[in-house]
């Protein structure tokens, strides 16, 4: 394969495949900058175009700064050397690196996948081995702002809009011009992943010989206002459906809130556990088998006692505020609500739905969402969950996202992000996409998903209420999505 020596760090076998490491350096700073002018040029002569000056100008103190885009191909091992089709994944988040495969049978969907592909797996700019970003690199970040006699806070926001979709389909469309001999490839998106898809469909339709996505169609246009506006009403309807399975966890959680009420418990890393910080555990609600998980988490909630909620508080003489929470579980909340591991999640959460000028400020809008509804109050019993919700105070209690916490205030009032998703361009849009539209989705609103899809060219979608938003690490949704897709012959000429 054409440019596949370029960038190797190491190959190795993991059990069924093939594997290759790579990684090559792009730009901190997109705007203004072409990914196909920096293909032939190369890295040491990035030229600035105005044809691609867009709404954002280029920022001067960015001009030289360099990133690390790591990538991973994989195969079966019978493959190695073959010139096959390219399918590139394109991971959920934001904020999260691509997966870790096992084994060829770990993930559904590349178990599938490799029976036909080499599938490419990066890590998106900011995540995993792609130059992360982490609380010490908003230090350094903060240090340079300071050399630079800069506001620290400012520069540090500007920062973080570089790691948003706009630059991570360049990210990807360098990749392909410039390690994969531009041959054009098929994408596959998981939740974020779609709006990568739109925006790469928007900005770089010629490099994408079809495109598939599960659960992950943003609204056009995007407002986070609305995404919300339809999500909270679900998440109550996931909470309850939980505690009608298993109404032993209703017990537990309103007894735990009551003691957290308290707010003298605090998590292993000494952030607040609070009621509010303990609302967060549901979000995974939206995916299987989430009701179970969290049964399974609470089963070890109490210190004393056989595990109910009757036997805790009987043993605390039935005083909640001395109820003894476990350690054990305390460190389950932590794994379950820390941000360690992919702080950009968080921080990045409300700003994918910003596209371009905006009208107003995103100003926290899930926060604005559920002080509306008093059913999410920490006092309301019972307790309901949040499903991918961020909130201010966030960024005061969790360590991982505190170093954020300055820039977060200058992103809430921002209005100018780069632009994202060209209407005319996807409503004239030729490149095949297949898209599981999840009918109960907590995250992705599946009417949302639909309006869009409608004023999508050549889109065509598979709605279907048989799996939850994470559908496509099954067996089932990739396959079908492929057969579809050939069945129609959308894939004639690639498999």
């Amino acid at each position: 394969m054409v440019g596949e020596d370029m960038g190797l760090l190491s190959s190795y076998y993991l059990p069924g495949m093939y594997v290759e490491d790579h990684s090559v350096e792009v730009p901190l700073d997109w705007r203004g900058t072409s990914p196909a002018e920096l293909a032939i040029t190369g890295a040491t002569a990035c030229s600035r175009l105005a044809s691609e000056s867009a709404v954002l100008k280029p920022d001067p103190a960015f001009a030289d700064k360099k990133l690390s885009l790591f990538y991973r191909t994989i195969c079966l091992p019978e493959n190695k050397g073959r010139d096959l089709p390219l399918i590139v994944y394109l991971q959920g988040g934001p904020g999260g690196a691509g997966p870790r495969v096992l084994n060829a049978s770990s993930d559904g969907w590349i178990e599938e996948a490799l029976k036909h592909f080499r599938i490419v797996l990066p890590d998106q700019r900011g995540t995993g081995r792609s130059s992360a970003v982490d609380g010490r690199r908003m230090g350094l970040v903060a240090a340079e702002a300071c050399d630079l006699g800069l506001d620290e806070a400012t520069y540090q926001a500007e920062y973080l809009k570089r790691f948003l979709a706009d630059s991570i389909v360049r990210d990807f469309e360098y990749l392909r011009l410039s390690e994969f001999g531009a041959a054009r490839w098929v994408t596959l998106g998981q939740s974020y992943g779609g709006f990568l898809t739109l925006c790469n469909l928007s900005t770089f339709p010629e490099g994408v010989a079809a495109s598939f996505v599960g659960g992950g169609i943003p609204h056009v246009p995007a407002s986070a206002d609305d995404v919300y506006a339809h999500t909270f009403p679900r998440m109550v309807a996931k909470t309850n459906a939980w505690y009608k399975r298993y109404p032993v966890d209703r017990e537990r959680v309103t007894l735990l809130a009551d003691r957290l009420s308290a707010g003298d418990v605090a998590l292993p890393d000494g952030s607040p556990f609070s009621v509010r910080r303990m609302q967060l555990i549901g979000g995974g609600l939206g995916m299987k088998p989430a009701p179970e998980r969290l049964h399974n988490m609470l089963d070890l909630a109490f210190s004393e006692g056989d595990g109910s909620a009757g036997s805790a508080l009987a043993a605390a003489d039935g005083d909640a505020s001395r109820v003894n929470v476990n350690r054990g579980f305390a460190e389950a909340v932590l794994a379950n609500t820390g941000s360690s591991s992919n702080p950009l999640y968080w921080t990045l959460q409300e700003f994918i739905y910003a596209d371009g000028e905006l009208d107003r400020p995103i100003r926290w809008a899930a926060a604005r969402e559920a002080a509306s509804r008093p059913e999410f109050s920490p006092d309301a019993r019972p307790l309901m969950m949040f499903g991918e919700a961020m909130f201010p105070w966030m960024f005061a209690e969790d360590p991982a996202l505190q170093p954020f916490a300055a820039a977060m205030d200058v992103l809430m009032e921002d209005t100018r992000f780069g632009k994202l998703y060209d209407t005319e361009q996807l409503v004239s849009n030729e490149v095949p996409l297949q898209c599981a539209v999840y009918f109960d989705d907590l995250y992705v609103d599946s009417g949302l998903q639909l309006d869009t899809l409608s004023r999508v060219g050549r889109s065509h979608a598979w709605v279907t209420n048989e799996f939850e938003h994470d559908g496509l690490h099954g067996d089932v949704v990739f396959k079908h999505l492929l057969e579809e897709a050939r069945n129609r012959g959308d894939l004639e000429g690639i498999l």
